[in-house]
């Protein structure tokens, strides 16, 4: 609503009242002129400083309250005891007035769509905030409560519906808090802890797969330190972009990274842990002297597009760490990161806010007539004994994709954050998908959040898949179309650009 003074409303109904007259004397007009352009002008800066942009965030404990639990993150069953550290479902929400959005990951290692769905629904039947206006991503640590059907892990059904209620509850608080706010972001930069896992090895040594091909032209995580090693198959991605909102008074309200890593490991599998993510949350909170913040200050870490990415040197490898600790030494460089960044944010009092929602139906891999046989064989033949062999796991995933329907619908989307813009898919997506998507996006910068709301496996290029290797390997940890990626990136790509045709430019901060 604009505000007029009675003065303003006088000028403004006289300059129409005055316009004849004015005509036929340039001296008046022009007097008239000015004062009409000091009307709309003075009228414009106020509607300005009548937006109001508002943030709330809210750090909701997604840990288990009840053990042993399945636990994700390998081709095997495992079970966890005990958690080393809490999960959580990190939140925020963002308001210009006119239109509010939700940003919320959750330290899982990937959660089906069917949950996130539900989650929305009560987010949104509690705050108002529509469900294509809510972005729920996993972290992908690989040691946390497995909810969803991968290689021989057993889904923790009892723990569902708690996840689904702390999700939904972790929105909702966080909506509560909504005060007024300023935003802005900067692009940090660590090339330390991101390396390509997927190698090319040098002629006439033998890379293996699960289904005897002989095929492969890459391995993923070889030995380090290795004579065999040639060049890694693909790039990496170094930068942290930062998204920071602060209250009025300067009072630190939550800050969203993005880092392009998979995961860190080097947890016993009897514990849960957030991995790095939580870490450098609790990390980056000390490095701004946030700890003590009221309400307490939210920092969150999104993984960007990882499917290939490992912290991993494989030329020089790395000196063994305790359990525990490489985790805390990728987070605090991370977070030290984020931190340099941190400092270079540019708050804005107001940006718009807008985003966009698609489906669209992509193609599964399901094994021919030939490989089911052949999987059944391979099983029979190994009657009752444990299935570890790889052949044999990948038998029982060859079974299981035979019964997927012969196409799937993913749900991309994309937010723009005034200049800022930020699209997601729920795939394990490579680096070089992310590259694209930065190099042609119309808003500079764009980053990327993988496995959200959703999961549909790995997402390897048409030319990663050609060279084969575990991404690439047919399962429910991978059975997209090979056409599945460029048909992913252009529509996010179509999204961002519908973004910016619709975005007005004298409102974009830049």
């Amino acid at each position: 609503m604009f505000r007029r003074t009675n003065r303003s409303i006088r000028i403004c109904v006289e300059h129409r009242s005055a316009k004849a007259f004015c005509c036929a004397n340039p001296i008046l007009a022009t007097t008239v002129w000015i004062a009409s352009v000091v009307c709309i002008s003075g009228l414009a800066m106020t509607a300005e400083t009548d937006k109001v942009f508002r943030a709330g965030a809210f750090a909701i404990d997604i840990t288990p309250e009840k053990f042993p639990v399945s636990s994700s993150g390998s081709m095997t069953h495992r079970v966890a005891k005990q958690a080393h550290d809490p999960l959580h479902a990190r939140c925020l929400v963002l308001d210009d007035g006119q239109t509010s959005i939700a940003l919320v990951t959750c330290d899982s290692c990937m959660i089906p769509r069917e949950i996130y769905d539900a989650a929305k629904q009560l987010a949104s039947e509690s705050t108002g905030i529509a469900t294509d206006h809510i972005l729920c991503s996993a972290t992908h640590t690989h040691t946390a409560v497995s909810v969803a059907p991968t290689f021989q892990s057993l889904v923790e059904e009892d723990y569902i519906p708690f996840l689904v209620e702390r999700i939904a509850e972790g929105i909702i608080q966080a909506h509560s808090q909504l005060e007024p706010a300023r935003i802005g972001w900067a692009i940090g930069n660590n090339p330390n802890q991101v390396f390509n896992r997927r190698w090319f090895l040098r002629p006439g040594v033998a890379i293996d797969d699960p289904f005897d091909s002989g095929t492969d032209r890459v391995r993923m995580n070889p030995s380090a330190n290795s004579r065999s090693l040639l060049q890694p198959a693909g790039p990496v991605d170094p930068e942290v972009p930062v998204v920071a909102v602060q209250a009025l008074d300067g009072r630190p309200i939550a800050m969203w990274a993005n880092y392009s890593l998979h995961y860190v490991g080097g947890v016993p599998p009897e514990s849960l842990s957030a991995d790095y993510f939580g870490e450098f949350a609790r990390q980056f909170a000390k490095m701004i002297l946030a700890t003590q913040s009221k309400p307490p200050f939210v920092a969150a870490m999104t993984n960007g597009t990882s499917g290939d990415i490992n912290n991993v040197n494989f030329f020089e490898g790395r000196s063994r760490q305790p359990p525990f600790e490489q985790i805390r030494l990728v987070a605090n460089d991370v977070a030290a990161s984020a931190a340099v960044a941190y400092q270079r944010v540019q708050f804005e009092n107001w940006v718009p806010l807008e985003m966009r929602e698609t489906e669209i139906e992509l193609g599964v891999r399901r094994p021919d007539t030939e490989e089911v046989a052949r999987a059944k064989q391979l099983l029979a033949d190994a009657g009752d004994s444990p299935k570890n062999d790889r052949r044999l796991i990948y038998a029982g995933e060859t079974l299981d994709l035979a019964e997927y329907p012969p196409t799937v619908k993913v749900k991309l989307q994309a937010i723009r954050i005034g200049g800022l813009a930020i699209v997601s898919s729920p795939c394990e997506t490579f680096v070089e998908t992310g590259l694209a998507i930065k190099k042609s996006s119309p808003f500079k910068p764009t980053f990327t959040i993988e496995l959200a709301n959703g999961y549909n496996g790995y997402l390897p290029t048409p030319e990663q898949h050609a060279l084969g290797g575990y991404e690439t390997w047919r399962a429910k940890s991978s059975y997209l179309s090979v056409d599945a990626e460029p048909k992913i990136r252009e529509t996010l790509l179509q999204l961002l650009d519908e973004l910016n045709t619709s975005r007005p430019q004298s409102t974009v901060a830049q």
